[in-house]
């Protein structure tokens, strides 16, 4: 098809010819190693943290629990920079390695932090938010900066360079790329379950420097590893930054915004094919956003300059990132209740029975019961559940990415409201025959639901971010799942404050639900409950933009490429087009239906 159709006659890019012989799962295995030592240290510091701010910096009940959301925060909303990077400026494997070596520097000043009884803070009370300052607090936080910034920035780049093993066009490994993504949250998984009980115990039983020096080999061993696959993988050539794209069709809009659109899209300016470097497909326009078609109408007296024209292909780039943001803001929500199970969750199974016999398992630790879950429920889920569905949708993965993401929804909801009642069965228990607690093992249900929605929202948004995404925005857009997960983490940090100061005026103790230190005297479990009913009144949103969303369409003209010039290390390709009055090619429903007549298919997936 179009250009592909050309490769496949013996016409290809220099990238592709480059590239050729690579990618595949055989290059992926170098991305799963990393992602799974990785996560082992990453996933393990998730749960544990805020017991280390809570009992080794002092930090109280609500301040720990921010100070870890804000963390968590912080570096996902920093993929955003890894994947800015990875599309202009850098390959995404050179940016996931140096990302990866600002990880190692963070998580080695953790190390020395942890392991200096110096650089410890003494306790000051328990009115105090934290008991950190001067130096102590600088190198804190400062460790968790670097780490932060490292760990976000190779989660903005290692999953596109992963999907960019598997080639869209090529009918024999578009089922492949959702298998990717299956075995690479797979991977996270079964690195994470070693991380909450090896690293956790270690952590807590044997010394918090140890806990930390092991993420930090682990980690190393894993870069190290993506490094040596250099010579396997596919790297796809940059392009222009993303953000200037979207910036030029913006202002390009706004200066035409006295302009009246044509009612025709074909009278809109588009590529000419006759100086394309590479052969990609067009995006077929669409009828959303019509304000933005303005800055796709070429002047009368103006040729095709940036800045003072764009091409309807580039216009529908953006429309393709406004429509993806209320999908992203619809999983926001879900990411706050996950920032619980790793904060109020772990203060809970400290207050519960935590003997397994005779061995006594951190609280820390029961994040293992969903990643067991997650760990068998992946491979049924490929290949069982996929290969049915297929048969029944004809979809590739079975069912849609964003019809995967609203099972994950319902399910989180589920997950909090039974949160709540194990919270409240717990406080009773104890309330009424102290000190007699009820087994750690109780949390399995919030863990265990939790866990197969995070199996299903997280593979799915990050499938549908990267295939809806434009060829030159992969990273960016593959960023947005982490920054859903980052807004749910800073929103979770707001809720813990606003919560606890509303219902400090309103509650006749004059306590905020979440306040103090002592669980067994706050009202978690409506806080809890509360997350529950906003999850559902998300979900009804959620509902909405899926249905509203339309799914990119790509247009891929049969024309027969011809070999033009070499410039520099890229060639530069000659094709037929369909020039208008302008020298533009027209993308408008004429266009189209010459094509079609020639046997061209509109890729469009179903809805």
């Amino acid at each position: 098809m179009g250009g592909r159709e050309g490769s496949s006659a013996g016409y290809k890019t220099f990238s592709e010819m480059a590239n050729s012989g690579r990618g595949g799962f055989r290059a992926a295995i170098f991305i799963y190693i990393l992602t799974s030592v990785e996560n082992m240290g990453f996933v393990a510091n998730m749960v544990s943290l805020f017991t280390y701010f809570f009992t080794v910096m002092f930090f109280n009940l609500a301040g720990a629990a921010n100070t870890l959301t804000n963390f968590m925060g912080a570096t996902f909303l920093l993929s955003l920079v890894g994947g800015i990077i990875s599309d202009t400026f850098l390959s995404k494997l050179n940016t996931c390695l140096i990302f990866g070596t600002i990880e190692l520097l963070g998580l080695m000043l953790m190390t020395i932090q942890a392991h200096s009884k110096k650089l410890h803070p003494t306790f000051c009370g328990i009115d105090k938010t934290s008991c950190v300052k001067g130096g102590t607090a600088a190198m804190l936080y400062i460790s968790l900066s670097l780490y932060a910034l490292g760990s976000g920035g190779v989660r903005g780049a290692l999953p596109a360079l992963g999907a960019d093993q598997f080639n869209q066009n090529d009918p024999s490994e578009v089922e492949a790329l959702s298998t990717f993504f299956n075995w690479v949250i797979l991977s996270a998984t079964i690195g994470a379950s070693v991380g909450v009980t090896v690293i956790v115990w270690v952590s807590s039983e044997v010394a918090w420097y140890w806990g930390f020096f092991i993420c930090l080999v682990s980690a190393f061993i894993g870069f190290v590893v993506l490094a040596c696959g250099r010579r396997f993988y596919r790297i796809q050539p940059r392009g222009q930054s993303p953000i200037i794209r979207v910036l030029q069709v913006i202002v390009v809009a706004f200066k035409n915004r006295k302009l009246t659109a044509p009612v025709k899209p074909d009278e809109l300016h588009e590529i000419n094919d006759k100086v394309t470097d590479f052969p990609e497909s067009k995006l077929v326009h669409t009828g959303q956003f019509r304000c933005l078609d303005k800055a796709a109408i070429l002047g009368k007296n103006s040729g095709p300059r940036p800045w003072a024209v764009c091409t309807v292909t580039q216009v529908e780039e953006v429309k393709i990132l406004t429509r993806m943001l209320p999908i992203l803001f619809s999983t926001i929500i879900m990411n706050t209740c996950l920032a619980q199970l790793q904060t109020f969750s772990i203060r809970q199974g400290n207050e519960m029975d935590r003997f397994l016999g005779s061995f006594e398992v951190p609280a820390s630790s029961v994040p293992v019961i969903p990643l067991v879950f997650m760990s068998i429920l992946i491979p049924l889920y490929e290949f069982v559940f996929v290969p049915f569905a297929r048969k029944i949708t004809g979809h590739p993965a079975g069912i849609t990415q964003l019809q995967r993401v609203g099972i994950g929804l319902v399910l989180s909801a589920i997950s909090m409201a039974v949160a709540g009642f194990v919270e409240v069965k717990r406080r009773n228990h104890f309330l009424k025959t102290p000190p007699v607690k009820i087994s750690l093992f109780w949390l399995s249900l919030q863990y265990g639901i939790f866990g197969i929605a995070d199996m299903f929202t997280l593979v799915g948004l990050l499938e549908f971010f990267y295939k809806e995404a434009p060829k030159g925005m992969r990273s960016l857009s593959t960023s947005f799942t982490w920054v859903s997960l980052s807004f749910g983490y800073f929103l979770s940090s707001i809720f813990v404050d606003l919560i606890n100061a509303v219902t400090k005026r309103i509650a006749p103790s004059k306590q905020g639900w979440l306040h103090g230190l002592d669980i067994n005297h706050n009202n978690l479990n409506l806080f809890y409950y509360f997350l529950a009913i906003l999850s559902c009144i998300n979900f009804v949103n959620y509902l909405y933009w899926a249905s509203w969303y339309k799914y990119k369409t790509e247009e891929l003209p049969h024309i027969e490429l011809k070999p033009k010039a070499f410039v520099s290390a890229s060639p530069v390709f000659k094709k037929e087009s369909i020039p208008d009055n302008h020298g533009a090619t027209t993308n408008g429903s004429s266009a189209l239906a010459d094509h079609t007549k020639n046997g061209d298919k509109l890729l469009k997936p179903s809805l």
